[in-house]
């Protein structure tokens, strides 16, 4: 595994919006904290004709807009802003590469970023080659999405490993940055109270919920091509569910977490015609209101008439000796009435109340995992409610919270994207998505739930 720093990084699409609400204030976050190896070089490029001087200038608009305040330090800005350079260029011209190979120049380790739409993915890596600029240990970042079915995904990666081969690909889901779901290995494995029941004789089920308030704002082309099951069930969500149901790992490093997940994919239960309309719900949202606002349904905003599934509700099982018979239920959906992503958990009951003849009722222990819009881990446990009991005794549910924000208060909370940069710059792909785990959860959304048979059943209107 290559594991030198780079001393160079490229960022194609250094105009976007992704570029500008993430890339660059996370670039800034790791220099103001001189996490960047201090001779790192930033090359921006885009079709943009932009000089170097009038990107800085984009860069510094996107952190007032993007970076709090109390986080913006006039000196630090400066000194980041020097560290970037920019090159105009057209992605799809192979012509052009020149000019940014001569613009980078030699460089004794490389990382790209490429923030570009999947169709010019196969066009730059073969521009980026025919330069010189994909050989030695030069490492590339990807953004999703990786194909829209098994077969497309492949091409993609065909195309990705004719340079770059798998261990100098890091494919990106920036879920796995978020700090909460890196703490859920942290929970599992750091701490002996949840493993010897995290699992079938324990749990009784596991729900997975990624809710947005939001429509398509904007993203109308890359929506109605992907729907709700490529947007975010067969990438985010999946990785959710295999970080909650995989094996313990032999350590903590690239292969052999990534190896436990892969497992976990594999062991997905497929979902077939017959099984698809008692485990599967799949809508689309209409105009309603938000926040007291009216808004659009999907079509008007679409501007057609459209049978794109913009909610999706499934009932997974993961079959193997340790959730054999555990349901794990994901649902996600936009217009929703609440934003919030979670993870929750709910144990088996007691298996015999000795306080029912008493008059109380005793609920399940629940484990909820909150990653956004705030971050907390909150146990729900049984407590005796004060009192002498002379009419019965009673028992309350209680919370038992950890607040990330307050637990850590003297630690400032980072973009995910800080995380996943740094790593791609150090060369650390744990935290980064392998390609058999892609193909494994294709594969699992092509034969069942993840793809044609629900989408088909939603086009058909049987479920919108």
């Amino acid at each position: 595994m290559p594991n030198s720093p780079a001393n160079t990084l490229l960022l194609f699409g250094a105009t976007g919006d992704l570029a500008q609400r993430m890339l660059l204030p996370s670039l800034y976050g790791l220099a103001a904290d001189g996490l960047l190896p201090a001779d790192l070089r930033i090359f921006g490029t885009a079709r943009s004709d932009l000089t170097t001087e009038a990107y800085r200038t984009v860069a510094g608009e996107a952190l007032t807009k993007y970076v709090p305040a109390e986080y913006r330090d006039d000196a630090k800005v400066s000194a980041f802003l020097d560290r970037l350079h920019y090159v105009a260029m057209d992605a799809s011209d192979p012509s052009q590469f020149t000019r940014l190979s001569d613009a980078v120049g030699a460089h004794g380790g490389l990382a790209i970023f490429l923030s570009t739409a999947p169709s010019l993915f196969r066009a730059t890596i073969g521009g980026l080659a025919s330069v010189g600029l994909a050989s030695g240990a030069v490492r590339l970042a990807l953004e999703k999405p990786l194909g829209t079915d098994l077969a497309s995904s492949r091409e993609i990666n065909d195309a990705v490993a004719a340079a770059f081969p798998e261990e100098r690909t890091f494919r990106i889901d920036h879920y796995l940055g978020k700090e909460t779901v890196q703490n859920l290995l942290a929970l599992r494995f750091g701490n002996s109270l949840f493993e010897p029941l995290w699992n079938a004789g324990g749990i009784d089920h596991v729900q997975i919920t990624v809710s947005e308030t939001v429509g398509l704002e904007g993203r109308a082309g890359y929506y109605e091509g992907s729907g709700a099951l490529r947007d975010m069930v067969q990438n985010h969500m999946l990785q959710l569910l295999a970080l909650v149901a995989m094996e313990p790992p032999a350590q903590f490093g690239a292969s052999a977490v990534r190896d436990e997940k892969v497992k976990v994919f594999r062991s997905l239960r497929p979902i077939d015609r017959a099984s698809a309309a008692s485990t599967t719900v799949t809508g689309q949202y209409a105009a309603g209101a938000v926040g007291g606002q009216p808004v659009p349904g999907y079509a008007d905003e679409l501007g057609k008439p459209s049978n794109t599934e913009t909610f999706v509700a499934l009932k997974a099982h993961v079959d193997n000796w340790r959730w054999k018979g555990v349901p794990f239920y994901l649902r996600t959906g936009k217009r929703l009435p609440e934003r919030h992503s979670e993870i929750f958990i709910q144990f088996k009951g007691v298996p015999h109340s000795i306080f029912a003849s008493r008059g109380a009722s005793v609920l399940p222990n629940k484990l909820v995992i909150r990653l956004q819009p705030e971050e907390t881990i909150r146990l729900l446990m049984m407590a005796k409610q004060p009192g002498l009991d002379r009419d019965g005794i009673r028992l309350r549910e209680v919370p038992l919270d950890l607040g990330m924000a307050n637990a850590f208060a003297d630690t400032r909370r980072r973009i995910a994207y800080e995380r996943l940069i740094l790593d791609l710059i150090e060369g650390d792909p744990t935290l980064f998505v392998r390609r058999d785990e892609v193909e494994a959860q294709l594969r699992r959304r092509h034969l069942g739930p993840f793809g044609r048979h629900c989408a088909d059943r939603t086009r058909r209107g049987e479920l919108a």
